[in-house]
């Protein structure tokens, strides 16, 4: 208190008074109206900086794009130009982009780029070659030609290439080569011209000279990225799917977003079983170009595999009329109405793609199925009947055309092919009959003597009207003729295979697949390789395509045949319950196989399992009741395996290899002239592979 009564009164009113004019209202508003001004002012600062810093060089971008063309990085280069385009060299930057749609292949883009650039006032003398690119691009063959004829002297040798291709795609494959070969003659480090050399003998089926095309045009210049992806699908063929992957990554790692290496690369990891590397590359393909045909037809497959029916045709829909020309698309389209029931539409799909591929198989086999459950049964033995009256027809073919006959009521026929479906039995294969006369085929290669298609169906009319000697004469000099062609050197196999002489087919055939390693060249490798006793390059063969094709049903089959003729019992197993596993446990061949191995293995128990099982998927297929009989018989149930095993020399009389099972468990049963029989029977087979010990059984019987 007395501290309190000795302050000064009038300095303690000052302070109340100060401390209430800075509480008041309008003091508080002053404040907060400050700040904010302030805090505006800063904001505005740091955008306007932020701006200037942010605004693009048109000049510094121009030449941005220049160097990224020249380091393959076309996606970079396409970029910087559209920056550069709305700058003072409005017309070169336009140019510049125009050439950068061209190189990632958007023939669209680039023709209006080329319209602007001219807008802009770039002569059009300077472009036609450029014009010409972009017409050609989009389909328009003439057009290209037309304005590539008016290029300007300095831009001839580009205005060449553009006719050449032009030229290609009008089906004047001799022509554009040797365009581009007189091209080379004059330039031969036109890396460009060897490039679009390489694309054109890959088209025309010459592997060797596209391959040493595309990497003489990547030793001259490593960021032409159409040489590199032309190499990868030459690896492709020769070598094999995963061998290809290494060739696409390395044109995406120039460019992350060029098309084309994207489209490949995510096809062939599909093919490989790669489907998360696949579906990252069409989603990639799609950022560079929204709405790719390619990208989406991928990802609609892709769907398909993964029983998403809904969104594959959700995205094949957003295609548009651009996937009316992709025969991929077609059928892809005609298989998902087919599993949706939709008959009549599948049937549309089905016949579009036979017109276009009459000896495509699958294809045939669809729209017969397709046509038969439509109601039209008549016209599904139309389909079918090229492939069902063939020796080698496969069960399905078979099976669908004794349901066809059933349906229009002959039952004899029917009887017949549902009798042949239950029993197949293993036919050399065929080739089918080709198109044309001997005498018109040949006037046709007389006329056009480079064109080796028309000398492939010449030959081939050669075979099928009896003539081997002048068909081995003629695929000989076709071969020589074309060492680089995969066709040539298969055809020459073929002729010599035809005449039983597989020893000299194999070198014709292993020429084949070291320049296009396909199903088809594996398979004649393999069984020439093994009718010539070379058993274990077969295996190797098989061994190799599968290291590079892991999804391949076909191979996995053919494998586990060799393996079990060469006793091979833990290899075989192994190979089958691979197969087993992806096929499923509805596969009566793979279920009668298992059989066989886990028997030779000595576990009759699984051997029995797997026989059963075969035998109540086909009753009355003979593998199925000789595989069930044999696991029983090497089990010890030798009573129970007789009823089988005589089953199955009944439907199937004329195999060896059935009858000398059948004989074993007969003389086993004490039957012992029956079994001498059979193995006499057995003995008439040349082929038969257990010669030694049949003979040794039926002397000791003769005793």
């Amino acid at each position: 208190m007395i501290e309190e009564a000795g302050r000064y009164p009038l300095l303690r009113g000052r302070r109340r008074r100060r401390r209430a004019r800075a509480g008041t209202p309008s003091w508080r508003l002053a404040r907060v109206v400050a700040m904010l001004v302030i805090t505006a002012l800063v904001l505005a600062a740091i955008v306007l900086v932020a701006r200037r810093a942010a605004r693009p060089d048109p000049g510094a971008a121009l030449v941005a794009s220049l160097a990224a063309l020249k380091r393959g990085n076309y996606s970079a280069a396409r970029n910087h130009a559209l920056v550069a385009a709305d700058g003072q060299e409005a017309a070169r930057a336009n140019a510049v982009l125009g050439r950068a749609y061209l190189l990632v292949g958007d023939g669209a883009a680039a023709e209006g780029a080329l319209n602007r650039a001219v807008a802009a006032g770039m002569p059009r003398a300077r472009l036609h070659h450029l014009f010409a690119d972009a017409y050609l691009m989009q389909g328009s063959a003439d057009r290209a030609l037309s304005e590539a004829a008016r290029a300007a002297p300095r831009y001839r040798g580009y205005a060449a290439r553009v006719r050449a291709r032009a030229m290609a795609v009008s089906g004047d494959v001799p022509g554009a080569t040797r365009l581009l070969n007189t091209i080379l003659a004059d330039d031969p480090d036109n890396a460009g011209a060897l490039a679009d050399l390489g694309r054109i003998r890959f088209g025309a089926g010459d592997i060797l000279a596209a391959d040493l095309a595309a990497r003489r045009a990547m030793e001259l210049d490593p960021a032409n990225l159409a040489a590199i992806v032309l190499a990868g699908e030459v690896v492709r063929s020769r070598y094999g799917l995963v061998a290809a992957l290494p060739w696409f990554d390395r044109a995406l790692a120039l460019d992350a977003y060029y098309l084309p290496a994207l489209i490949q690369y995510a096809a062939t990891a599909g093919d490989a079983g790669r489907y998360r590397a696949m579906l990252a590359a069409t989603r990639r393909a799609l950022a560079a170009r929204p709405n790719s045909p390619e990208a989406l037809y991928l990802q609609a497959v892709l769907a398909a595999r993964a029983g998403k029916r809904d969104l594959a045709r959700a995205l094949l829909g957003r295609m548009g009329d651009a996937g009316l020309a992709m025969p991929g698309v077609v059928l892809l389209t005609g298989m998902l109405a087919y599993a949706d029931g939709g008959y009549e539409q599948a049937v549309v799909s089905f016949r579009e793609i036979v017109g276009r591929q009459p000896m495509n198989l699958v294809a045939r086999r669809l729209l017969g199925a397709a046509l038969l459950r439509s109601g039209d049964a008549r016209g599904a033995l139309d389909v079918l009947r090229p492939i069902a009256v063939r020796a080698d027809a496969d069960s399905y073919t078979l099976a669908l055309a004794g349901r066809a006959f059933e349906a229009t009521g002959e039952r004899d026929w029917a009887a017949r092919f549902l009798d042949r479906a239950a029993r197949p039995t293993l036919a050399d294969p065929e080739p089918f009959a080709s198109d044309g006369g001997t005498g018109a085929l040949a006037a046709a290669v007389a006329g056009a003597p480079a064109d080796p298609a028309v000398a492939v169906a010449y030959v081939r009319s050669l075979l099928d009207a009896g003539q081997s000697a002048a068909a081995e004469q003629r695929a000989s000099a076709l071969a020589a003729a074309s060492p680089g062609a995969p066709e040539a050197q298969t055809l020459a196999g073929d002729v010599l295979a035809v005449q039983q002489r597989f020893g000299a087919a194999l070198p014709r055939y292993k020429q084949a697949a070291n320049l296009r390693f396909d199903t088809p060249a594996m398979l004649r490798l393999a069984e020439a390789a093994n009718r010539s006793g070379a058993a274990g390059q077969a295996a190797s063969a098989l061994a190799l395509y599968l290291s590079q094709n892991p999804q391949s049903v076909i191979a996995h089959r053919a494998l586990a045949n060799l393996q079990l003729g060469a006793r091979d019992w833990p290899a075989a197993i192994e190979t089958l319950e691979r197969l087993h596993a992806g096929v499923g446990g509805r596969d009566a061949l793979v279920q009668a196989q298992l059989a066989y191995a886990y028997a030779g293995a000595g576990d009759g128990a699984s051997g029995v399992d797997h026989g059963r099982a075969a035998y109540r998927l086909a009753p009355m297929n003979p593998a199925a009741c000789d595989a069930y009989g044999w696991a029983l018989y090497e089990r010890g149930d030798v009573s129970a395996a007789l009823q089988l095993l005589e089953k199955a020399a009944v439907l199937n009389p004329a195999h060896a290899g059935i009858r000398w099972h059948f004989a074993q468990a007969l003389a086993e049963a004490g039957r012992t002239e029956e079994a001498r029989a059979q193995i006499a029977q057995a003995l008439r087979d040349p082929a038969f592979p257990d010669r030694a010990p049949a003979i040794a059984l039926l002397k000791f019987l003769e005793r």
